[in-house]
């Protein structure tokens, strides 16, 4: 059972670039490996923006300004093109952030959001925009996402939309669930469908 998501209230980090891919989200010299160490991606989200050449910290990278700060991330349009790699996931969901707002993701990117309990959603680009000028105007604006409801409020305007998500993909998020869990839950049904189709 992972974390069950129900309704978030965070602060967020603004990253108002578009077309994000999924090798500046994590760069391919750290995909050697195949299972999920959280923290080692976490740690190497957005690496090339957040370190120099030298090693040395970007201090006008937005993760390492002490400004910014929550588990939603708020990024320009089309987050996530580029190559299929599920890493890209691992180092969203890895960092801490557990809802990612844009205009629109890459399909796969937003599937592989999805199976790493990472909420992605889609709003249109003038709630997007008026997003960022509520962050920039304060960085202690919250957004609350409403995954029973599907709706997101921006809570420095209290304008609110809603999001569209898959009905089975939701009912994982909700409850704690991944594919493998899922076909847990629903072991005795199968076997009892499985006795009659005999």
């Amino acid at each position: 059972m992972k974390q069950k998501f129900n309704i978030i209230t965070s602060t967020c980090v603004p990253l108002p670039l578009e077309n994000v891919d999924t090798d500046q989200i994590i760069p391919a010299r750290f995909l050697k490996a195949t299972t999920r160490e959280e923290k080692f991606f976490g740690d190497n989200l957005f690496r090339d923006w957040r370190y120099n050449a030298d090693g040395t910290l970007n201090k006008d990278f937005v993760l390492n300004n002490p400004k910014y700060g929550g588990q939603i991330l708020v990024a320009g349009k089309n987050f996530g093109s580029g190559s299929s790699r599920e890493h890209a996931a691992w180092a969203i969901a890895g960092y801490g952030f557990r809802v990612v707002v844009s205009s629109f993701f890459a399909d796969i990117h937003k599937n592989n959001e999805l199976n790493n309990f990472v909420l992605p959603v889609v709003v249109s680009e003038a709630f997007l925009s008026e997003l960022f000028e509520s962050i920039n105007a304060d960085p202690k604006t919250e957004v609350e996402v409403d995954l029973p409801n599907q709706t997101i409020t921006n809570k420095a305007t209290g304008k609110s939309e809603k999001f569209e998500i898959n009905a089975y993909k939701k009912h994982c998020l909700i409850n704690g669930l991944d594919d493998i869990d899922f076909l847990l839950t629903n072991k005795d049904k199968i076997e009892a469908w499985e006795k009659r189709s005999r």
